[in-house]
């Protein structure tokens, strides 16, 4: 993919007239699929795929395109050449963009890593050896992630990498599962292990009769699983330049009331540790890691460029959603969790959450998968769903009790278009009053 795109753009940035910048991307990958249902095999198949976008720019106006390559050299060149007519027809036409800023110093990049990811079938033959005997439903996914920028002022970066991403269940009946996720650059059996084996020991505890609580605050343990799905939705503007300059953000107290988090709270974008690439589509370069807020107190957002642009700060992501989340982790040990818990709900998985006041950034949701009752330290039953709603300046803030010491990196599984290259590394955390309505 590399060779092809340094050759795909030599040959169109040679077109270009005077007073013209065009601005290359290249997203690429060399995926395999293996869906799984029954611990059998149900659906396997593999993706070649690249894509290249042009943003042709005069002055202050801009217009973009983009195709699939079929990876012929003569062939795409064509196509870029007969897009780029096009582009420079409709130019003229546009209003010009206030905002419009991309990189003019050229910095150059090259990152490649090494390939030590198991042929897909060898991980695929461990998988149905070590869940023999279960009902294990999950999509593994895997192979290589590619991004090239090159524009006509004589900029070059490149970036791949090579991972992993199983994410499963096991059905014990009805919608009693343990949901898992085992995902990373170096695949480790010894995890995949660890993991199948708390899968059965916890399916028999699935297989009592599920208690039912009353509505009330209790005690919670929150899985790095669960914290996730609450990342995930904070991400929604939480951390957005442009959501916060407008008010939007659901983080609204901790930028007009100074509202803190918990002390041991610490947040970064850490685009060293994740999927995406060091580069924006406009070719900045971005910061190793971008400090959201430390120590509970809110500290920097995520400017990309027309944010940055418009209030007059600096580039530091390409999109104002978190893409390599890492919450650092606190001092809980895992061996300690159901000991710290004593009494209380071990919640391994949320489903469904959304805002249910996000000027004051409370959650509505409900809990799935494995959420289990505990007293005095030990797992007694399962419980049947519940719905909470609960602010998260009290999961994070007053009500946190603890951070678990270990963090695990959890990889989207989305597949939409092509695989998604967010994730989060993150810990567990221990929460007292967690508002449970229904």
């Amino acid at each position: 993919m590399e060779a092809l795109f340094r050759e795909l753009a030599t040959g169109i940035l040679a077109r270009i007239q005077a007073g013209e910048v065009l601005l290359l991307y290249l997203d690429g990958e060399d995926s395999d699929f293996v869906r799984f249902n029954r611990n059998a095999i149900r659906q396997a198949g593999h993706v070649r795929q690249q894509r290249l976008s042009l943003s042709l720019i005069d002055g202050k106006r801009q217009t973009t395109a983009a195709f699939n390559l079929c990876g012929h050299l003569s062939r795409d060149l064509d196509q870029a050449g007969s897009t780029l007519r096009r582009m420079r027809e409709q130019l003229p036409f546009l209003p010009e963009d206030p905002y419009l800023q991309y990189a003019t110093v050229p910095e150059n990049t090259l990152q490649r890593s090494k390939n030590t990811l198991p042929a897909a079938s060898d991980a695929v033959t461990a998988i149905l050896d070590t869940a023999q005997g279960l009902d294990l439903v999950g999509l593994w996914s895997s192979g290589e992630m590619a991004h090239g920028f090159a524009n006509s002022l004589g900029q070059f970066n490149w970036y791949c990498n090579h991972s992993f991403n199983f994410d499963w269940s096991v059905y014990q009946h009805g919608d009693k599962a343990v949901k898992q996720n085992h995902a990373g650059f170096e695949w480790r059996q010894k995890v995949l292990d660890e993991k199948i084996d708390h899968a059965r020991e916890t399916l028999p505890l699935l297989s009592q009769t599920a208690r039912t609580i009353e509505p009330g605050r209790y005690r919670v343990y929150l899985t790095p699983g669960a914290m996730n799905e609450l990342m995930g939705l904070l991400g929604w503007g939480g951390f957005s330049l442009k959501s916060h300059r407008t008010a939007q953000t659901p983080l609204l107290g901790m930028i007009r009331e100074g509202t803190t988090l918990g002390a041991q709270v610490n947040l970064r974008e850490n685009h060293t540790a994740g999927l995406v690439p060091p580069f924006t589509r406009a070719g900045f370069i971005k910061p190793g890691q971008v400090d959201l807020i430390h120590a509970g107190i809110y500290r920097e957002c995520l400017a990309n460029p027309r944010s940055a642009s418009e209030y007059g700060l600096p580039v530091n992501c390409d999109i104002e959603t978190p893409q390599s989340l890492e919450i650092t982790g606190g001092d809980l040990p895992n061996d300690g969790i159901l000991q710290a818990l004593d009494t209380g709900i071990f919640i391994s998985n949320l489903w469904y959450s959304n805002f249910s006041d996000r000027n004051h950034c409370r959650i509505t949701g409900m809990t799935r998968f494995a959420s289990l009752w505990v007293e005095n330290g030990r797992i007694v039953a399962p419980l049947n769903v519940m719905r909470f709603d609960e602010t998260l300046y009290n999961i994070l803030g007053e009500n946190l009790i603890a951070l678990t010491q270990d963090t695990e990196h959890i990889f989207d599984a989305s597949t939409y278009e092509r695989r998604s290259e967010s994730s989060s590394r993150l810990p567990g955390a221990l929460v007292e009053d967690f508002n449970l309505t229904l």
